[in-house]
């Protein structure tokens, strides 16, 4: 019986796993990220993906069981993605995540093809996989909204860090002004469409750049944020969940703007700064968030930390 998880827009974590390496697919709910993705794209070898694939149909139950959603990233159907999606589609994952996305056609195609195997005689049950394109080039960042709206099953859209500079022929830094532009476009047109924004990962092992980093995705309104280091998945839950100050902020924001316009006056100034119709719709937003967070499933995360990189 699967365990109670998280609807996909609470979902703050998104790890990536090693597709072949066995051990550390079945440890991966002790480290309590919201989603974990069996990775059959570029971090794990072609010759080791016949194996990742016989993996799949007992992990994703394992995976669900603890309480994390169930995903799995694979190739372009072009490029090898047809044989992924049909062994991973024998463990019905909550979410096929496609690399290399560039187009809406390639969405479309993605969805016939997963259409096709819900529908094969063997289901015991009916299902329906959510879509998340990964967005890993100019083309695709320019696209990003006609990718999102391409099928009514995306429900997520991610942006990629390395290949996307690569694409850009860009110098990849922890600090990420290289990709600047790029995430706030990517950000930008998901919202635009409805669908969760997953932020690039921070590919570097320095804990502390990698929460500024966090820090300025969040700023921009991120809401959610892939991961290739285990090590990683702890501060993002924590940083992508309002804090107790911020509940409190908000919650004299929005005390504050009502008691205003209770006396007729149009603003409040709370903390220095001035509270006005979207201000107070923000902390409102937060308010929900928090709550909606604070009484939403965790994964198991009982079993001691560890890394999961791969």
């Amino acid at each position: 019986m699967a365990g109670a998880r998280r609807p996909l827009a609470l979902c703050r974590s998104w790890l990536f796993l090693p597709g072949a390496e066995a051990a550390a697919l079945r440890a991966a709910p002790a480290l309590g990220a919201d989603v974990l993705i069996q990775e059959l794209e570029d971090f794990c070898p072609p010759d080791r993906r016949p194996a990742a694939r016989g993996l799949c149909r007992d992990l994703f139950a394992a995976w669900r069981a603890a309480g994390a959603l169930a995903a799995v990233r694979i190739n372009p159907l072009e490029d090898g993605g047809r044989e992924d999606l049909a062994a991973a589609m024998a463990g019905q994952p909550d979410l096929v995540l496609m690399s290399k996305v560039a187009a809406p056609e390639q969405v479309a195609a993605l969805a016939a093809a997963l259409a096709a195997l819900e529908a094969a005689p063997i289901r015991t049950a009916p299902i329906r996989t959510t879509i998340v394109p990964n967005i890993e080039s100019a083309a695709g960042v320019v696209r990003t909204l006609a990718i999102a709206t391409a099928s009514p099953r995306v429900g997520a859209c991610l942006l990629a860090a390395e290949d996307l500079a690569a694409d850009l022929d860009a110098e990849r830094t922890p600090e990420g002004t290289e990709l600047a532009h790029a995430r706030s476009r990517f950000l930008l047109e998901c919202t635009a469409a409805g669908v969760v924004a997953i932020d690039c990962p921070f590919t570097f092992g320095d804990l502390a750049a990698a929460e500024a980093d966090l820090r300025r995705a969040r700023a921009l309104g991120f809401k959610a944020k892939s991961i290739v280091n285990g090590d990683q998945v702890a501060l993002v839950n924590r940083l992508l969940t309002p804090s107790a100050a911020e509940v409190a902020k908000a919650g004299r924001m929005v005390a504050a703007f009502e008691a205003a316009r209770a006396r007729g006056e149009d603003r409040a100034e709370v903390d220095g700064l001035f509270v006005e119709v979207p201000t107070y719709l923000a902390a409102q937003r937060l308010l929900r968030r928090a709550a909606a967070l604070r009484a939403a499933p965790s994964p198991d995360s009982s079993a001691p930390r560890g890394r999961a990189r791969p």
